[in-house]
């Protein structure tokens, strides 16, 4: 056996979860090491929009951690020269009832603390042209979200840990047991740290398949795709989402026009539904448009992706935007690691050993402030 190896923090998981807390303990002055199976980031982490969404998130805590996430992005745009893009959100309505909800909504959050508003037709088509015209009823704009190219960002972010905070890195490492404060890894390494974070979300599993089977974690697949980089320069100029998505995150809720949309769509659009569709679009720093999504669990989850899926998503966008160029440049799925209730599960299934996955497709918009709050509590 090799020479024991030595850290005060050991990270399971190069992932955006466990850069987060990574970089919260290396900020702290802790000396730190981060073990990720791949050798360059291919998980969920790289596979999704790369948007940073406080507005989807309830007012009060959640929306909280949300914005105290956008700062530290913010602060790696500057410091890790990461492509951050404060681009803000735009939700449109095309539906009495969608436009119903989105005027309650800015009507309930904003005196909340949540920075937003709503914007007639002519205000959104003004300040957003490339927002489709024809049925355009208003639109609800944020200017909190953010912009990020998430295989550009969490293969870039190791490396700036590594040169100003000394983050050793073993990438394309896989660990095989923790038992603390011993963590061994496939190539015969072992290492001695104070702390584990294993943050790897559903592949947890392999070295605690007990607290995995008791952890009511669901696995989902996303089906995504982009298009080419539009011409000429031409800029989306936010996020845009519509009313699919208004079903889809825990801010709306306490909107009173929320159930009747939510019949609406089930009646008028169960596929839908069944796959668990809400439509957005982002565009990166490269001018691709990135297009989704959808939402399949467990025994659903099939490796060949549904071709009505993409279809229904092109079919729905094209409602919200209009876009010089639909090519399609690329297509794929993401797997991620859901709790049906909880917003992130943690376990400590040894001392010093805390098993911290699942942000339930929140990871870009969460983790940072998820990691801040847990070093807090110490």
């Amino acid at each position: 056996m090799g020479t024991e190896r030595r850290a005060d923090v050991a990270v399971v998981g190069g992932g955006i979860v466990g850069l987060a807390f990574a970089s919260e303990a290396a900020r702290r002055g802790h000396s730190v090491v981060v073990f990720d199976r791949t050798a360059k980031p291919q998980g969920a982490s790289v596979r999704n929009f790369g948007m940073v969404w406080p507005i989807g998130q309830l007012p009060g805590e959640s929306y909280d951690r949300a914005i105290r996430s956008r700062s530290r992005w913010l602060e790696l745009k500057e410091k890790a020269g990461l492509w951050v893009a404060e681009c803000g959100s735009l939700h449109v309505a095309h539906e009495a009832d969608e436009d119903d909800l989105l005027q309650e909504f800015a009507a309930l959050a904003a005196p909340l603390g949540v920075k937003c508003e709503y914007l007639s037709r002519t205000e959104a088509l003004t300040r957003f042209p490339a927002v489709n015209p024809t049925g355009l009823r208003g639109a609800l704009h944020s200017p909190t979200e953010l912009a990020v190219n998430p295989p550009d960002a969490v293969a870039r972010l190791p490396r700036f840990l590594a040169e100003v905070y000394g983050v050793q890195l073993r990438l394309g490492e896989t660990v095989t047991n923790i038992t603390m404060p011993h963590v061994r890894t496939a190539s015969g390494e072992t290492w001695r740290a104070d702390r584990v974070f294993v943050c790897s979300g559903a592949d947890f599993e392999t070295l605690f398949p007990e607290v995995f089977a008791s952890s009511g974690i669901r696995r989902c697949k996303l089906q995504m795709m982009k298009t080419h980089p539009q011409p000429n320069q031409w800029r989306l100029g936010t996020h845009l989402a519509g009313g699919l998505t208004l079903c889809h995150y825990k801010a709306f809720e306490m909107c009173s026009a929320l159930p009747a949309l939510r019949r609406r769509i089930g009646e008028q659009m169960p596929e839908y539904v069944k796959y668990g569709i809400h439509v957005m679009a982002a565009q990166n720093d490269r001018g691709e448009v990135v297009i989704g999504d959808s939402h399949e669990y467990d025994a659903d989850i099939s490796p060949f992706d549904k071709v009505e899926i993409d279809d229904l998503i092109l079919k729905q966008l094209q409602r919200l935007v209009v876009l010089p160029d639909w090519t399609i440049g690329a297509r794929w799925h993401g797997i991620y690691a859901k709790h049906p209730e909880k917003h992130f599960v943690t376990a400590e299934p040894q001392p010093g050993c805390v098993i911290g996955v699942a942000p339930g497709g929140l990871g870009m918009t969460m983790s940072f402030a998820i990691a801040e709050d847990w070093w807090t509590v110490q």
